[in-house]
């Protein structure tokens, strides 16, 4: 007989190891810019467990159609190993904030060369102005 593993030593073993507390409850690994907080348990060899479990908490818990940053989902998805810094999300942004503007001049500018205004009208950005109109008074007492 080998001396080294016994059938009925694992399963005591094991029935003894599952009495001890669990991690049910995650670290929390960040937050982004859309107020999405990211959890994480990480991985324990020895209980089998060779990746880690990640996951999110919406800030709207009924809005299924979340947008997730690029590097908060590949974090999510094991594609990279450390969850993103502030630094790094804060740049990002910034750098897809610029791309929206210069893409949105640019069709402008073709628009223009074009000569087409109501295609310019359309790719103005848009104005929060109140709607003005003739029956109401802009100042007290004077109707224009």
């Amino acid at each position: 007989m080998s001396e080294g593993r016994s059938i009925l030593g694992m399963i005591l073993r094991n029935f003894i190891l599952s009495f001890r507390p669990r991690q049910i409850r995650g670290n929390l690994a960040g937050k982004d810019y859309f107020g999405n907080k990211y959890y994480e348990i990480p991985a324990d060899p020895r209980q089998g467990k060779r990746k880690p479990s990640r996951w999110f908490e919406p800030l709207e818990k009924e809005a299924f159609d979340q947008e997730l940053p690029a590097e908060w989902e590949a974090w999510l998805r094991g594609r990279r190993q450390d969850a993103p810094t502030v630094e790094e999300l804060e740049k990002n942004l910034e750098i897809m904030k610029m791309k929206k503007k210069n893409a949105l001049l640019i069709e402008q500018e073709q628009a223009v060369a074009k000569g087409d205004t109501k295609e310019v009208e359309k790719l103005s950005p848009p104005t929060t102005e109140f709607p003005k109109y003739e029956e109401y008074e802009k100042y007290p007492g004077q109707k224009t």
